[in-house]
């Protein structure tokens, strides 16, 4: 068929455009990587770092855009080599066999297959002159940056950051580097650096200037803040200040930032930003045991209550549901007020109201106590308060007792662990004593409990977790008949012994059991990962329970052993599951099981 002129350079046309708009596509692009003697280490850094290395990953496939990789090559392998100490390096990248510094983007091959980089390391360097000045006193500058010592830019680099921290540690707010020399000597193969600081003016704190989105009063904010206006400049200081104001729980956004100027009087104010939380919060928890039912409980926060960072927090509790025991639960609240005493200290009301049935006694609690806490760190805090507490019991010593008191409850807790809800190492000690007065004809006393674990991973970087747990109570004073039973102590259950009946184990009275005044509670867990989110768990509880104020000889006890899965929620902590067997005494027989959020302890 014969076609016409115009039509057949109109199709020529087409075509012509359709090539100039359409990226070059390639083939799967050839990369060789040769760099000889090189550590192993080395060589596999520059090919994860590299572009033309990782073009594929990168979406790299047009020639222009390979051509840009490879020229910004040079500068990253050489920077590598740097940072290894090889300060001799030759550096060579071809593509199709040309050098690539030598093709110019304006004429870029229609494709590329091939890459080719050679890396020709030259030796390492060490240094030779390796110079902070002036250091303020008792900074620590790293010992990589030393004569004799491999050279590295991450060396000069740490060194810098040393001696500006050295200074501002010191008060010298606006310390910097004024400048730095680094000569590189290759016959010596020796690398000389040379840094000079600028300290600039000892300065001391001025003001707080404080803005952002928050409804808690200014002058809550400073209290809590502790901020040490006329102090000398202090890294640490600005850091306290920043966590007391987090650790009210009020802010989602606490930002503190120095001024880029100080005054003309040696002072420097810092810009304090702030952006609230959402001012309530409802979280839920559930436990299920084999023959104590189903445990729900919740919280409910409100932040800011009266505008001055109060934390007012309400608890709810319903236990035995489906289990053998009646229908108990709780209710309590607190106040947290952290601005009444200053920084690093709050004061709290607490109110409880609470029903326990169990297998050993039926008791009502009520509660109310005034206290303040004193917060030493972000893993110490001890807190005291003094309240009254009114309890009618039903127990083995008899039905409609009744106890009144007037408590003075301590307690102190220091967290070293590296996870609250799935911990591998460190340790966790919480010391709680109470010394209470009797009211009404009923009897005084004090009574003391002691709960420390401490967790393990034996250098397999929480791959096998060995975990134990030591408790010790104790009362002191009153006969055992003379006590509410709810201060008294009983073994048994998810927190003291698995695989035995919740509480147990206690003393023996008539046809019933009673508390005792001593307690002593022994677990260890091995801990073993199967995959990233799956854990076995072996473990062994063991309970003693005495009618004396110290652990006798004829004292009662039991225990128990099983067996546990763990599936990891992220930050909520391990699902649980615990199968438990009695292994000593005779007061559960039978397989328990245990289900909860979060490790045993």
């Amino acid at each position: 068929m014969h076609r016409s002129r115009p039509q057949v350079f109109v199709k020529k046309c087409l075509i012509g455009i359709a090539v100039a708009i359409l990226p070059t596509s390639l083939a799967a692009l050839e990369t060789t990587l040769s760099a000889p003697g090189a550590p192993k280490a080395l060589v596999e850094r520059i090919e994860e770092t590299s572009s033309i290395a990782t073009a594929e990953d990168r979406g790299l496939d047009t020639p222009l855009e390979i051509l840009s990789a490879a020229l910004s090559d040079y500068r990253t392998i050489v920077q590598i080599l740097y940072d290894e100490g090889y300060f001799s390096p030759i550096v060579s990248i071809k593509l199709d066999g040309q050098e690539a510094a030598d093709l110019s983007s304006l004429s870029v091959p229609a494709k590329i297959n091939r890459a080719l980089i050679t890396v020709n390391t030259g030796p390492t360097f060490t240094f030779g002159t390796a110079i902070v000045e002036p250091v303020a006193p008792d900074t620590m500058l790293p010992e990589e940056f030393a004569t004799g010592k491999l050279a590295t830019t991450g060396a000069i680099q740490q060194a810098a950051s040393a001696g500006v921290q050295g200074w501002r540690n010191a008060g010298h707010a606006k310390a910097t580097v004024d400048g730095q020399r680094v000569i590189a000597r290759h016959v010596q193969k020796k690398l000389d650096a040379e840094i000079d600081l600028e300290p600039g003016p000892r300065l001391t704190f001025g003001k707080m200037i404080i803005s952002g989105d928050t409804d808690v009063r200014h002058r809550s904010i400073e209290k809590i803040a502790g901020f040490p206006t006329g102090e000398v400049y202090s890294p640490e200081k600005i850091q306290r200040v920043g966590t007391r104001l987090r650790r009210t729980g009020t802010f989602n956004v606490v930002s503190i930032e120095e001024k880029d100027t100080p005054n003309a009087d040696g002072t420097l104010d810092f810009d304090a930003t702030f952006e609230d939380l959402p001012k309530r919060r409802l979280t839920f928890g559930v436990e299920l045991a084999s023959n104590a039912g189903l445990d729900l409980t919740a919280t409910w926060t409100h932040r800011n209550v009266f505008r001055r960072a109060e934390r007012l927090r309400f608890e709810a509790a319903l236990r035995n549901i489906g289990g053998t025991e009646d229908l108990d639960g709780r209710i309590g609240l607190r106040l947290d007020q952290p601005d009444r005493l200053g920084p690093d200290d709050n004061t709290f009301w607490s109110a409880l109201l609470e029903r326990r049935n169990t297998e050993n006694y039926n008791v009502s609690v009520a509660s109310l106590a005034y206290g303040a806490r004193r917060t030493f760190s972000d893993r110490l805090y001890a807190e005291a308060s003094i309240g009254f507490q009114w309890s009618d019991a039903d127990d083995a010593y008899g039905d409609g007792r009744k106890f009144r008191y007037f408590i003075i409850p301590f307690r102190s807790e220091w967290d070293q662990r590296d996870s609250k809800v799935s911990a591998t190492r460190g340790y966790y000690l919480d010391a709680q004593v109470m010394p209470f007065v009797g009211l009404s004809g009923t009897e005084t006393g004090l009574r003391m409990f002691f709960d420390g674990r401490g967790y393990t991973s034996l250098r397999t970087n929480g791959r096998i977790v060995l975990a134990g747990r030591a408790q010790l109570g104790s009362i002191i004073g009153p006969s055992p008949d003379g006590v509410t039973p709810d201060f008294l102590f009983f073994s048994g259950g998810a927190g003291t012994v698995r695989g035995q009946p919740f509480e147990s184990l206690g003393i023996p009275v008539g046809g019933g059991v009673a508390g005792g005044k001593s307690f002593l509670g022994l677990s260890g867990e091995v801990r073993g990962k199967i995959t990233d989110t799956i854990s076995l768990v072996g473990f062994y509880d063991y309970g003693v329970v005495d009618t004396s104020s110290f652990i006798g000889s004829g004292a009662e006890y039991h225990s128990g052993a099983g067996l546990g899965v763990r599936y990891d929620l992220g930050g909520f902590g391990p699902l649980r599951l615990d199968l438990a067997l009695p292994v000593q005494g005779d007061t559960g027989d039978g397989l328990q099981f245990y289900i909860g959020i979060g490790q045993a302890f």
